[in-house]
Protein backbone atom coordinates (compact mmCIF):
# COMPACT_ATOMS: atom_id res chain seq x y z
CA UNK A 1 0.00 0.00 0.00
CA UNK A 2 1.09 3.26 -0.77
CA UNK A 3 1.78 6.29 1.85
CA UNK A 4 -0.61 7.78 2.93
CA UNK A 5 -0.55 11.85 2.41
CA UNK A 6 2.67 11.04 -0.23
CA UNK A 7 0.24 9.51 -2.90
CA UNK A 8 -0.21 12.55 -4.62
CA UNK A 9 3.02 13.78 -5.15
CA UNK A 10 4.51 13.75 -8.27
CA UNK A 11 7.23 11.36 -9.10
CA UNK A 12 9.70 14.32 -9.22
CA UNK A 13 8.29 15.69 -5.79
CA UNK A 14 9.01 12.10 -4.21
CA UNK A 15 12.86 12.41 -5.87
CA UNK A 16 13.03 15.81 -3.78
CA UNK A 17 12.16 14.14 -0.68
CA UNK A 18 15.74 12.18 -0.89
CA UNK A 19 17.89 14.84 -0.62
CA UNK A 20 19.62 16.24 2.57
CA UNK A 21 20.60 18.85 4.41
CA UNK A 22 23.66 19.34 2.04
CA UNK A 23 23.79 16.78 -0.10
CA UNK A 24 20.70 13.89 0.20
CA UNK A 25 18.43 13.49 2.56
CA UNK A 26 17.02 10.46 2.11
CA UNK A 27 18.01 6.84 3.16
CA UNK A 28 18.79 3.50 1.63
CA UNK A 29 19.96 -0.17 2.70
CA UNK A 30 22.93 -1.55 0.93
CA UNK A 31 22.01 -3.55 -2.15
CA UNK A 32 23.07 -7.25 -0.78
CA UNK A 33 19.97 -6.68 1.63
CA UNK A 34 16.80 -8.51 1.35
CA UNK A 35 14.34 -5.93 0.05
CA UNK A 36 12.19 -6.05 3.35
CA UNK A 37 14.96 -6.51 5.71
CA UNK A 38 14.75 -3.47 7.33
CA UNK A 39 10.58 -3.00 7.88
CA UNK A 40 10.51 -5.87 10.03
CA UNK A 41 13.74 -5.84 11.51
CA UNK A 42 13.04 -5.39 14.86
CA UNK A 43 10.85 -6.54 17.66
CA UNK A 44 7.82 -5.92 18.38
CA UNK A 45 5.30 -5.53 22.03
CA UNK A 46 2.59 -4.20 19.76
CA UNK A 47 1.69 -3.66 15.57
CA UNK A 48 2.03 -0.44 14.24
CA UNK A 49 -0.86 1.93 14.05
CA UNK A 50 -0.66 5.17 11.75
CA UNK A 51 -2.87 7.94 10.69
CA UNK A 52 -2.78 11.76 9.92
CA UNK A 53 -3.49 15.06 11.59
CA UNK A 54 -4.13 18.05 10.17
CA UNK A 55 -3.15 20.87 12.62
CA UNK A 56 -4.24 24.67 12.52
CA UNK A 57 -2.91 26.44 15.14
CA UNK A 58 -5.29 29.14 16.81
CA UNK A 59 -2.27 31.56 17.40
CA UNK A 60 -0.19 34.11 15.33
CA UNK A 61 2.71 32.44 13.61
CA UNK A 62 5.18 32.11 10.94
CA UNK A 63 4.14 29.92 7.87
CA UNK A 64 7.23 30.92 6.34
CA UNK A 65 5.57 31.28 2.86
CA UNK A 66 4.25 27.80 2.87
CA UNK A 67 1.28 26.83 0.58
CA UNK A 68 0.23 24.65 3.30
CA UNK A 69 -0.80 26.82 6.54
CA UNK A 70 -1.42 24.32 8.22
CA UNK A 71 0.73 21.79 9.98
CA UNK A 72 0.57 18.13 8.50
CA UNK A 73 1.74 15.86 11.01
CA UNK A 74 2.07 11.78 10.24
CA UNK A 75 1.34 9.45 13.80
CA UNK A 76 2.67 6.15 14.59
CA UNK A 77 1.25 4.57 17.59
CA UNK A 78 0.76 1.32 19.31
CA UNK A 79 -1.95 -0.87 18.18
CA UNK A 80 -3.17 -4.40 19.31
CA UNK A 81 -1.15 -7.17 17.95
CA UNK A 82 -5.01 -8.00 16.53
CA UNK A 83 -5.23 -5.33 14.42
CA UNK A 84 -3.82 -6.31 10.95
CA UNK A 85 -1.11 -4.25 9.39
CA UNK A 86 -0.53 -3.55 5.52
CA UNK A 87 2.64 -3.08 3.77
CA UNK A 88 3.21 0.67 3.23
CA UNK A 89 6.00 1.85 0.83
CA UNK A 90 7.04 5.45 0.46
CA UNK A 91 6.10 7.50 -2.51
CA UNK A 92 4.30 8.56 -5.58
CA UNK A 93 1.59 5.77 -6.88
CA UNK A 94 3.67 3.34 -9.18
CA UNK A 95 6.69 5.37 -8.35
CA UNK A 96 7.92 4.21 -4.04
CA UNK A 97 10.94 5.24 -2.91
CA UNK A 98 11.59 4.10 0.29
CA UNK A 99 10.32 0.54 1.82
CA UNK A 100 8.31 1.37 5.02
CA UNK A 101 6.88 -0.25 8.17
CA UNK A 102 3.82 -2.20 7.73
CA UNK A 103 1.15 -0.50 9.71
CA UNK A 104 -2.15 -0.46 10.80
CA UNK A 105 -3.94 2.43 9.10
CA UNK A 106 -6.38 4.40 11.54
CA UNK A 107 -6.49 1.51 13.96
CA UNK A 108 -7.92 2.01 17.62
CA UNK A 109 -4.85 3.02 19.76
CA UNK A 110 -4.31 -0.03 22.24
CA UNK A 111 -5.97 -0.38 25.24
CA UNK A 112 -3.38 -2.08 26.81
CA UNK A 113 -2.43 0.64 28.95
CA UNK A 114 -4.63 3.71 30.19
CA UNK A 115 -1.63 6.26 28.57
CA UNK A 116 1.37 6.02 26.58
CA UNK A 117 4.47 8.93 26.16
CA UNK A 118 4.83 11.02 23.44
CA UNK A 119 7.26 11.51 21.44
CA UNK A 120 8.14 14.70 18.87
CA UNK A 121 9.76 13.98 15.72
CA UNK A 122 11.49 16.28 13.17
CA UNK A 123 12.93 15.71 9.84
CA UNK A 124 15.54 17.51 8.15
CA UNK A 125 15.71 19.71 5.70
CA UNK A 126 13.80 18.82 2.77
CA UNK A 127 12.83 15.79 4.15
CA UNK A 128 9.33 14.80 5.31
CA UNK A 129 7.96 12.57 8.85
CA UNK A 130 7.72 9.74 6.50
CA UNK A 131 11.60 10.10 5.89
CA UNK A 132 11.96 8.83 9.28
CA UNK A 133 9.52 5.94 9.19
CA UNK A 134 12.27 3.58 10.34
CA UNK A 135 12.58 5.05 13.52
CA UNK A 136 9.02 6.01 14.16
CA UNK A 137 7.53 2.85 13.66
CA UNK A 138 9.74 0.72 15.70
CA UNK A 139 9.39 2.98 18.69
CA UNK A 140 5.52 2.92 18.29
CA UNK A 141 5.90 -0.99 18.31
CA UNK A 142 7.52 -0.38 21.33
CA UNK A 143 4.69 1.99 22.80
CA UNK A 144 5.14 4.81 22.13
CA UNK A 145 2.86 7.72 20.65
CA UNK A 146 5.31 9.41 17.96
CA UNK A 147 4.15 12.68 16.01
CA UNK A 148 6.15 13.90 12.64
CA UNK A 149 5.60 17.32 11.77
CA UNK A 150 6.32 18.09 8.10
CA UNK A 151 7.67 21.43 8.52
CA UNK A 152 6.40 24.46 6.67
CA UNK A 153 8.30 26.05 3.43
CA UNK A 154 11.01 23.30 3.96
CA UNK A 155 9.43 19.64 3.67
CA UNK A 156 8.87 17.23 0.41
CA UNK A 157 5.15 17.50 0.20
CA UNK A 158 5.19 20.69 -1.67
CA UNK A 159 7.39 23.52 -2.86
CA UNK A 160 10.11 24.55 -0.47
CA UNK A 161 10.28 28.24 -0.04
CA UNK A 162 13.58 30.39 1.35
CA UNK A 163 11.99 31.28 4.72
CA UNK A 164 11.91 27.65 5.23
CA UNK A 165 15.38 27.35 4.76
CA UNK A 166 16.58 30.18 6.64
CA UNK A 167 14.31 30.74 9.67
CA UNK A 168 15.33 26.91 11.22
CA UNK A 169 14.72 28.13 15.00
CA UNK A 170 10.66 28.74 13.81
CA UNK A 171 10.86 24.92 13.60
CA UNK A 172 10.48 24.66 16.92
CA UNK A 173 7.27 26.40 17.28
CA UNK A 174 6.23 23.53 14.42
CA UNK A 175 6.73 20.92 17.26
CA UNK A 176 5.33 22.86 20.35
CA UNK A 177 1.93 23.80 18.66
CA UNK A 178 1.95 20.32 17.34
CA UNK A 179 2.09 18.93 20.48
CA UNK A 180 -0.45 21.43 21.96
CA UNK A 181 -2.63 19.73 18.97
CA UNK A 182 -1.91 16.07 20.28
CA UNK A 183 -3.19 17.10 23.92
CA UNK A 184 -6.27 19.07 22.48
CA UNK A 185 -6.96 15.69 20.15
CA UNK A 186 -10.13 13.53 21.10
CA UNK A 187 -8.59 10.34 20.44
CA UNK A 188 -4.74 10.87 21.83
CA UNK A 189 -4.89 13.74 23.92
CA UNK A 190 -6.72 11.39 27.02
CA UNK A 191 -4.07 9.20 26.31
CA UNK A 192 -0.52 10.58 26.55
CA UNK A 193 1.28 10.38 29.53
CA UNK A 194 1.88 14.08 29.76
CA UNK A 195 5.12 13.55 32.49
CA UNK A 196 6.48 11.11 29.51
CA UNK A 197 6.87 13.31 26.49
CA UNK A 198 10.12 14.12 24.42
CA UNK A 199 11.93 14.94 20.99
CA UNK A 200 13.96 13.38 18.99
CA UNK A 201 15.31 15.22 15.77
CA UNK A 202 17.22 14.19 12.47
CA UNK A 203 19.66 16.74 10.91
CA UNK A 204 17.96 20.02 11.21
CA UNK A 205 15.82 18.25 13.14
CA UNK A 206 18.34 17.53 15.23
CA UNK A 207 18.75 21.30 15.69
CA UNK A 208 15.28 21.67 16.41
CA UNK A 209 15.41 19.13 19.45
CA UNK A 210 17.97 21.08 21.15
CA UNK A 211 15.73 24.49 20.75
CA UNK A 212 12.70 22.96 22.73
CA UNK A 213 15.43 21.50 25.12
CA UNK A 214 16.54 25.39 25.63
CA UNK A 215 19.47 26.19 23.15
CA UNK A 216 19.90 29.34 21.81
CA UNK A 217 20.87 30.08 18.82
CA UNK A 218 23.95 32.44 17.57
CA UNK A 219 22.43 33.04 13.68
CA UNK A 220 25.85 36.31 13.36
CA UNK A 221 28.14 33.49 14.24
CA UNK A 222 27.00 30.63 11.92
CA UNK A 223 26.69 33.35 8.78
CA UNK A 224 30.34 34.65 10.41
CA UNK A 225 31.61 30.69 9.43
CA UNK A 226 29.77 30.66 6.25
CA UNK A 227 32.09 33.68 4.90
CA UNK A 228 34.80 32.12 6.40
CA UNK A 229 37.37 30.17 4.51
CA UNK A 230 36.54 27.33 7.29
CA UNK A 231 33.05 27.29 5.79
CA UNK A 232 32.06 23.47 4.98
CA UNK A 233 29.23 21.66 3.73
CA UNK A 234 26.75 22.57 6.02
CA UNK A 235 26.78 25.82 4.32
CA UNK A 236 25.42 24.87 0.97
CA UNK A 237 22.47 22.94 0.91
CA UNK A 238 22.07 21.47 -2.67
CA UNK A 239 18.28 22.35 -2.16
CA UNK A 240 18.93 26.01 -2.11
CA UNK A 241 19.98 25.96 -5.62
CA UNK A 242 16.42 25.60 -6.99
CA UNK A 243 15.73 29.14 -4.86
CA UNK A 244 16.16 32.35 -6.02
CA UNK A 245 18.71 33.90 -3.40
CA UNK A 246 17.84 31.12 -0.85
CA UNK A 247 20.63 31.57 1.15
CA UNK A 248 20.85 35.43 1.33
CA UNK A 249 18.63 38.32 3.43
CA UNK A 250 18.37 40.30 0.84
CA UNK A 251 14.46 41.83 0.28
CA UNK A 252 13.31 39.73 3.22
CA UNK A 253 9.74 40.17 4.22
CA UNK A 254 8.83 42.35 7.04
CA UNK A 255 7.91 38.66 8.65
CA UNK A 256 11.12 37.37 8.04
CA UNK A 257 13.25 40.11 9.50
CA UNK A 258 11.06 40.33 12.61
CA UNK A 259 11.78 36.45 12.86
CA UNK A 260 14.92 36.92 12.11
CA UNK A 261 15.33 39.52 14.74
CA UNK A 262 13.96 37.02 17.46
CA UNK A 263 16.38 33.99 16.56
CA UNK A 264 18.49 34.08 19.81
CA UNK A 265 14.90 33.82 21.63
CA UNK A 266 14.17 31.00 23.53
CA UNK A 267 12.32 27.92 22.19
CA UNK A 268 12.59 26.00 25.63
CA UNK A 269 9.11 24.02 26.03
CA UNK A 270 9.25 22.78 29.27
CA UNK A 271 6.52 19.87 28.68
CA UNK A 272 9.59 18.44 27.12
CA UNK A 273 11.80 16.18 29.84
CA UNK A 274 14.17 14.51 27.01
CA UNK A 275 15.84 15.04 23.56
CA UNK A 276 17.46 12.91 21.36
CA UNK A 277 19.34 14.34 18.00
CA UNK A 278 20.62 12.60 15.09
CA UNK A 279 23.56 13.90 13.08
CA UNK A 280 22.49 17.36 14.26
CA UNK A 281 23.43 20.04 12.17
CA UNK A 282 24.19 23.64 12.69
CA UNK A 283 26.69 23.40 15.38
CA UNK A 284 28.14 26.50 14.49
CA UNK A 285 24.86 28.24 15.00
CA UNK A 286 26.10 27.91 19.14
CA UNK A 287 28.00 29.39 21.06
CA UNK A 288 29.43 28.87 24.36
CA UNK A 289 26.67 29.98 26.43
CA UNK A 290 23.80 28.50 24.40
CA UNK A 291 23.06 25.67 26.49
CA UNK A 292 23.40 27.06 29.36
CA UNK A 293 19.46 27.02 29.86
CA UNK A 294 19.50 23.72 28.66
CA UNK A 295 18.65 21.26 31.70
CA UNK A 296 16.93 17.62 30.87
CA UNK A 297 18.85 14.84 29.51
CA UNK A 298 19.97 14.80 25.77
CA UNK A 299 21.84 12.17 23.96
CA UNK A 300 23.79 13.21 20.85
CA UNK A 301 24.41 10.15 18.02
CA UNK A 302 25.68 10.86 14.11
CA UNK A 303 28.08 8.60 11.57
CA UNK A 304 31.69 9.12 11.50
CA UNK A 305 31.70 9.46 7.82
CA UNK A 306 29.07 12.31 7.95
CA UNK A 307 30.08 14.82 5.26
CA UNK A 308 26.88 16.64 5.08
CA UNK A 309 26.91 17.59 8.76
CA UNK A 310 30.82 17.22 9.16
CA UNK A 311 31.36 15.70 12.37
CA UNK A 312 34.18 18.62 13.61
CA UNK A 313 31.56 21.25 13.20
CA UNK A 314 28.55 20.06 14.21
CA UNK A 315 27.77 17.03 16.70
CA UNK A 316 31.82 17.27 18.54
CA UNK A 317 31.13 21.05 19.03
CA UNK A 318 27.75 20.99 20.27
CA UNK A 319 29.13 17.88 22.35
CA UNK A 320 31.83 20.02 23.58
CA UNK A 321 29.13 22.83 24.68
CA UNK A 322 27.16 20.32 26.82
CA UNK A 323 29.38 18.02 28.40
CA UNK A 324 26.93 16.13 29.98
CA UNK A 325 24.92 14.73 26.75
CA UNK A 326 25.12 11.30 25.96
CA UNK A 327 27.38 10.92 22.76
CA UNK A 328 27.34 8.13 20.07
CA UNK A 329 29.74 7.96 17.73
CA UNK A 330 28.78 4.95 14.39
CA UNK A 331 32.13 3.83 12.89
CA UNK A 332 30.94 4.04 8.94
CA UNK A 333 27.58 5.49 9.21
CA UNK A 334 26.83 8.64 6.74
CA UNK A 335 24.63 11.20 7.04
CA UNK A 336 22.15 9.55 4.41
CA UNK A 337 22.65 6.19 6.94
CA UNK A 338 19.81 7.14 9.21
CA UNK A 339 16.63 7.91 6.59
CA UNK A 340 14.64 5.36 5.28
CA UNK A 341 15.83 2.72 3.18
CA UNK A 342 15.44 2.84 -0.46
CA UNK A 343 13.40 0.45 -2.79
CA UNK A 344 15.50 -2.05 -4.60
CA UNK A 345 14.39 -0.32 -7.84
CA UNK A 346 15.84 2.90 -7.30
CA UNK A 347 19.03 1.73 -6.00
CA UNK A 348 21.13 2.39 -8.37
CA UNK A 349 19.43 5.84 -10.10
CA UNK A 350 19.75 7.38 -6.60
CA UNK A 351 22.71 5.53 -5.94
CA UNK A 352 24.04 9.05 -4.30
CA UNK A 353 21.61 8.79 -1.30
CA UNK A 354 20.57 4.79 -0.88
CA UNK A 355 24.01 2.96 -1.08
CA UNK A 356 26.67 3.15 1.76
CA UNK A 357 30.27 2.20 1.86
CA UNK A 358 31.73 -0.54 1.73
CA UNK A 359 30.69 -2.75 5.10
CA UNK A 360 27.83 -0.89 6.10
CA UNK A 361 24.61 -2.42 7.42
CA UNK A 362 22.13 0.26 6.87
CA UNK A 363 19.57 -2.48 8.25
CA UNK A 364 21.67 -3.34 11.72
CA UNK A 365 22.52 0.33 12.16
CA UNK A 366 18.81 1.46 11.96
CA UNK A 367 18.00 -1.60 14.43
CA UNK A 368 20.87 -0.45 17.00
CA UNK A 369 19.71 3.48 16.81
CA UNK A 370 15.92 2.64 17.09
CA UNK A 371 16.95 0.15 20.72
CA UNK A 372 19.30 3.30 21.87
CA UNK A 373 16.94 6.06 21.19
CA UNK A 374 14.31 3.78 23.04
CA UNK A 375 15.90 3.17 25.95
CA UNK A 376 17.50 6.56 26.15
CA UNK A 377 13.86 7.56 26.71
CA UNK A 378 13.30 4.65 28.62
CA UNK A 379 15.07 5.78 31.16
CA UNK A 380 14.81 9.54 30.99
CA UNK A 381 10.98 9.17 30.87
CA UNK A 382 10.45 6.25 32.59
CA UNK A 383 6.84 5.10 33.78
CA UNK A 384 5.36 6.86 37.38
CA UNK A 385 8.25 9.60 36.70
CA UNK A 386 7.33 13.01 37.68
Amino acid sequence: MMRRGCAALSSAVVVSLTVAFAGALSGAIGASLPAHAAAQSAPAGWHVGETLRVFHPAVARNWRGAQTEALITRIWYPADRTQPETPHDIGAPGHPIFLGHAAADDAPLSAAQPAYPLLLLSHGTGGSADSLDWLAASLAAQGYIVAGVNHPGNNALEPRTRDGFILWWERATDLSEVLDGMLADPRFGPRVDTARIGAVGFSLGGYTVLELAGARTDQAAFERFCRSPEADAICTPPEAASLAHALTVAGLSAEAQASRARSGDSYRDPRIKAAFAIAPALGEAFNRSSFKEVTIPVALLAGEADTIAPVNTNIHRIAGFMPQAKVTMVPGASHDTFLDVCEPEVMERLAEICKDGPGVDRAAIHARTAAQVRDFFAATLPAGGS
